[in-house]
């Protein structure tokens, strides 16, 4: 039986991504587990242990063939899989993230977005993604299997969407979900990570 991942490690998975994508960009096609560890902030045994629950991406001594590990990091991520998604909620947010490249960067491609405003319904707000009315998203999500639900608004419908066969909630909402199937859930809390930042900053000036 696989060992599980501990959810540290998870979490980092996409930093490593950045940083071998960085490497990449650099034209390095080497690296040791010390300059990648320099690199995340971290110890290079804590590379290798990482790296360990997923396979033995380098030799000892010679290091990682950043091509090769960064096409198992995306493989593990899922960034292959060409996972399909839409967005629920219109607002602000639904708007600045349904023309965001970042999905189509990361294999997930958006099929649509809705919304209960009338005045916004019917309006092209991305190349090719039309703002749909929101009772529409039941028939939509099962015909065009879509696999992730991006919630900017409207919490109460995350059932609905599991039902639909949603296999992935990335809830913005700011309310915390209650799973009642086998979907995958990720809450993001925005005023968490402001907090943390003034933390930081308050740690920081005082050690200073």
């Amino acid at each position: 039986m696989p060992q599980p991942v501990p959810q540290a490690v998870v979490l980092r998975l996409p930093r490593y991504y950045r940083c071998l994508r960085e490497l990449l960009n650099n034209d390095v096609l080497l690296v040791k587990s010390k300059e990648l560890a320099e690199m995340m902030g971290i110890t290079a045994s804590q590379v290798r242990s990482d790296f360990n629950y997923f396979g033995d991406f380098g030799r000892q001594g010679y290091g990682y063939n950043v091509r090769n590990l960064y096409k198992n990091i995306n493989a593990i991520l899922g960034i292959t899989d060409e996972y399909s998604a839409v967005i629920i909620g219109a607002g602000e947010l639904g708007t600045v993230l349904a023309g965001d490249s970042m999905f189509m960067r990361r294999g997930v491609i958006l099929r649509g977005i809705f919304d209960t405003d009338e005045e916004i319904i019917g309006r092209e707000i991305a190349p090719d993604l039309i703002v749909r009315d929101i009772t529409e998203f039941e028939k939509f999500c099962k015909s065009k299997k879509i696999d992730i639900a991006v919630l900017t608004k409207f919490p109460e419908y995350a059932e609905k969407l599991i039902r639909c066969g949603i296999s992935g909630i990335w809830n913005f909402t700011g309310v915390a979900l209650r799973n009642t199937g086998d979907a995958t859930i990720q809450d993001i809390y925005l005023g968490d990570t402001l907090m943390t930042l003034c933390y930081n900053m308050k740690r920081n000036e005082r050690e200073k």
